[in-house]
C-alpha cells in the first residue's frame, strides 16, 4: 500500500466516480427526452412549419434512424480514439444541435438536424456506457448500469408530461431547449470528472459494413414513409425498397469478408442469441411506437392539450419505474425466457383492449388498457440487456451488447415507419370505405393518421369531423390487431428460441436466461 496517498484520496475517488455515474446518467436521460419530446411537439409543429405528412413523420424517424444506425461505428471509434474524447464529442454536438433545433426556421432544418441529434445521441450512448464500464466493477458496475435503466425509464416515464408542460406555457421549441441544458450539464460534468480510456487491441471501424448497414435502413425507412402517399406499387416505394434490399445484400457480403466484422453473423447461428434480437424488437411493436401514435391522436382526434395528452402517457410509462427491477428479482427463481413471453402476451392483451376504445370515450376507460401494456413490456424491459451477452461466450460480450443495442435503437425505428405507413393506409382504406372519393382519401389519409384532423378537413370539406374521427378510429383499432398478432407471435418465438441452452462459456451468468433443455 502507498502510504504517500493523502488519507482524503478514497473519498475523492468516489466523488469523482459518482460524477461520472452523473454524467452518463444525465446523457441518458436525454435520449428518451429526445424521443418522447418531439412526439408530444408534432402537433404544435405542424401547426407553425406545417410539412407534409412525411416532412412531420421524419421528426421521429430521423433522430430513430440515425441514432440507431450509428451505434455500432461509434462504439468502434470510442475503443480507438478515446471514451471520453468521444462521450465529450458526441455531447458537445448534441448541445449545439438542440439549440439550432430551438431555433429552426422550417421543417427541412428541423428533420436535417434531428438526424444530427442522433448521432450525437449515439456517440455519447456508446462512448458513455464504456466509459461507465471502466470506472466500477463487481456489484458496484451492477448498480451503476441499473441507474442507467433507472433514467431511460424516467425519461420514459415523464419526458411527454414535461414536455406537455413546456409546449402549454412557452412553446415546443422550449423542448429543445431543456434537453440542450441537460446535455451541457453531462458535457461539464464529464469534463471534470471522466478519464480517458481506450482499447488497445481496438482495429479501426469497418466502414464499409457501417455504410451499407446505414443506407440500407435509411432507404427501406424512407420507401415505407413514401409508401402511403405515393402507393406501395409505386415506383420510387419499390425503387427505394429495392436498393435497401441490394445494400442489405451488400452488407452480408462485407461483413463475411471481413477479417474483424462490426456484425459477426456467426452469431445468429445459436437461437438463443437470435431470441435476444427478436425480443430487443419486439418492445418497439407493442409499446414504443405508442410513445408517437399516441400523442397525435389525443391532441389532435381526441382534442387533448399538450399537457394532458403528457399526463395520460404517464400510465403507459410509469411502470417502467418499477417492475423492471422486480423482473430482474424474479428471474433469480422464474426462467426469464417465461418472465419475458408472459410479459409481452400481457402487452398483446392490453392493445387488444386499448383497441375497443374509440375516439371520443372518458379519459379513464384508456387507464386499464396503457397501465396493463406498461405492465406488460416492462417485465422484458428489465432484462434484456442481461441476456444480450449471457448468451454468447464470454469472449463475444461486448459485440454481443452492441448488436443488442443496435437491434433495439434501428428496429425502433423501423418499427416507427412501418406502423406510420402501415396506419396511413389503414386510414385511406376506411375513408374510402365512408364514401369518400379514392383520391380525396389519398390526399387526406396521411395527415389524419398524424392526427391533423383541421387539416385533413380542410381536404375533405364534405366530411365532418365526427366522420374523419370514426374513420381514424377505425384504422386504428385495425393497427392495434396488427401490433398484437406481432406481440404475441414475438412472445411464442422468444419461448421457444430462448429455451435452447447456452453456450458453455455463459452458463456463470448471473441472469437464467435460458430454461433447462428438455
Amino acid at each position: 500500500m502507498d502510504t504517500n496517498l493523502p488519507a482524503h484520496a478514497p473519498e475523492q475517488a468516489t466523488a469523482r466516480r459518482l460524477l461520472v455515474l452523473a454524467a452518463v446518467c444525465l446523457a441518458a436521460l436525454c435520449m428518451p427526452l429526445s424521443f418522447t419530446g418531439p412526439a408530444i411537439a408534432i402537433p404544435a409543429i405542424a401547426a407553425e412549419l406545417r410539412g407534409t405528412p412525411l416532412a412531420l413523420a421524419w421528426i421521429t424517424n430521423a433522430f430513430m434512424l440515425s441514432f440507431g444506425g450509428c451505434l455500432m461505428a461509434a462504439g468502434a471509434l470510442a475503443d480507438r480514439y478515446g471514451r471520453k474524447r468521444l462521450f465529450m464529442a458526441g455531447m458537445s454536438l448534441f448541445f449545439l444541435t438542440s439549440l439550432a433545433l430551438a431555433a429552426a426556421p422550417g421543417m427541412l432544418a428541423l428533420d436535417l438536424l434531428r438526424a444530427v441529434q442522433g448521432l450525437a445521441c449515439a456517440m455519447a450512448l456508446s462512448s458513455g456506457l464504456a466509459a461507465l464500464a471502466q470506472e466500477f466493477d463487481g456489484p458496484g458496475r451492477a448498480r451503476a448500469f441499473s441507474l442507467i435503466g433507472t433514467a431511460f425509464g424516467v425519461g420514459l416515464a415523464f419526458g411527454p408530461f414535461l414536455a406537455g408542460l413546456l409546449i402549454g406555457r412557452t412553446g415546443w421549441r422550449a423542448i429543445f431547449i431543456a434537453t440542450a441544458g441537460a446535455g451541457l450539464a453531462a458535457l461539464l460534468a464529464a469534463a471534470r470528472a471522466m478519464r480517458e480510456s481506450r482499447d488497445p487491441q481496438a482495429q479501426g471501424v469497418d466502414w464499409p459494413g457501417a455504410l451499407t448497414f446505414t443506407g440500407a435502413l435509411s432507404l427501406f425507412t424512407y420507401g415505407l414513409l413514401q409508401a402511403p402517399e405515393s402507393g406501395w406499387g409505386s415506383a420510387a416505394s419499390l425503387g427505394l425498397c429495392g436498393g435497401a434490399a441490394l445494400l442489405l445484400a451488400a452488407f452480408i457480403g462485407v461483413e463475411r469478408r471481413a477479417a474483424r466484422p462490426m456484425l459477426d453473423l456467426t452469431l445468429f447461428r445459436l437461437p438463443a442469441f437470435a431470441g435476444v434480437q427478436l425480443l430487443a424488437a419486439a418492445p418497439a411493436f407493442s409499446f414504443v411506437v405508442l410513445l408517437v401514435l399516441l400523442p397525435a391522436r389525443f391532441i389532435g382526434i381526441e382534442g387533448y392539450s399538450a399537457f394532458d395528452a403528457g399526463r395520460m402517457m404517464i400510465a403507459l410509462s410509469a411502470p417502467m419505474l418499477v417492475l423492471p427491477v422486480l423482473a430482474g428479482m424474479a428471474a433469480q427463481r422464474i426462467a426469464a425466457a417465461h418472465i419475458c413471453a408472459c410479459g409481452l402476451l400481457l402487452a398483446a392483451a392490453g392493445l387488444l383492449w386499448l383497441s375497443t376504445c374509440m375516439p371520443g370515450q372518458p379519459p379513464a376507460s384508456l387507464l386499464g388498457p396503457l397501465l396493463l401494456i406498461g405492465c406488460g413490456i416492462s417485465l422484458p424491459w428489465g432484462l434484456m440487456d442481461g441476456l444480450a451477452i449471457s448468451v454468447v461466450p464470454v469472449e463475444r460480450a461486448g459485440m454481443a451488447a452492441g448488436i443488442f443495442n443496435t437491434t433495439r435503437v434501428a428496429g425502433e425505428g423501423l418499427a416507427l415507419a412501418i406502423v406510420s405507413a402501415v396506419l396511413g393506409t389503414f386510414t385511406v382504406a376506411a375513408l374510402d370505405g365512408a364514401g369518400v372519393g379514392a383520391q380525396q382519401a389519398a390526399q387526406a389519409g396521411p395527415f389524419l393518421a398524424l392526427g391533423e384532423l383541421r387539416h385533413a378537413a380542410t381536404l375533405l370539406p364534405q366530411a365532418g369531423a365526427a366522420e374523419l374521427a370514426q374513420a381514424y378510429g377505425t384504422a386504428f383499432r385495425h393497427l392495434l390487431y396488427v401490433l398484437a398478432s406481432i406481440t404475441t407471435a414475438s412472445a411464442l418465438l422468444i419461448l421457444s428460441f430462448l429455451r435452447h441452452p447456452a453456450p458453455a462459456a455463459t452458463k456463470k451468468a448471473a441472469l437464467p436466461a435460458c430454461d433447462a433443455p428438455s
